[in-house]
C-alpha cells in the first residue's frame, strides 16, 4: 500500500526518477541524491510503512537479504574500505523521512563521514536487569 503524500512511496514506485541500482518486487534501491558519501545507497520498500515497527514481517525477512546484496556491489564499485548499514527510527534517532529506509554508506578510512555516539556503561546490575526487561517484551 502506498501513501499519496510520501516522496519515497513515489520514488520506490518509479513516479520520481531516480538512479536506481537494484529492484525487486518489494524493494527498489537508489542512490541517495544528497550523498555522505559517493555511491550512498537507500533501501525503500515500495509498500509504505514509517518505520521497523510497521514493516510487514515478509519485508523484514527480505531486507537484509538485499541490503547485503547492496553493500557487496556498493563496495565492489566504489572500491571502499568498508561500508556503513544505517537505518533509523523516530525523529530522536535521526529519521527524516518517515518511510521505512536502509542506507548503505561507502566508507574510508580517512573520510569525513561521522557516524558515533558517546558509550555509556551500566552501573551494578542494571544491564542484567535492563536484559530481562527486553526479553519479556520479545
Amino acid at each position: 500500500m502506498k501513501k499519496e503524500d510520501c516522496i519515497f512511496c513515489k520514488i520506490a514506485n518509479g513516479e520520481i526518477p531516480s538512479a536506481t541500482v537494484y529492484e525487486d518486487e518489494l524493494f527498489r534501491g537508489i542512490l541517495d541524491i544528497a550523498p555522505a558519501a559517493r555511491g550512498h545507497v537507500i533501501l525503500l520498500p515500495k509498500n509504505h510503512a514509517a518505520d521497523v515497527f510497521e514493516l510487514p514481517e515478509e519485508e523484514a525477512q527480505r531486507v537484509f537479504p538485499a541490503v547485503k546484496k547492496i553493500a557487496a556491489a556498493v563496495k565492489q564499485a566504489t572500491g571502499c574500505a568498508g561500508v556503513n548499514i544505517l537505518q533509523n527510527n523516530g525523529e530522536s534517532a535521526g529519521q527524516t523521512v518517515f518511510h521505512f529506509h536502509v542506507h548503505v554508506i561507502p566508507r574510508e578510512e580517512e573520510d569525513t563521514v561521522k557516524i558515533g555516539w558517546k558509550t555509556g556503561a551500566y552501573e551494578g546490575n542494571s544491564s542484567s536487569q535492563m536484559a530481562e526487561r527486553i526479553r519479556e517484551k520479545l
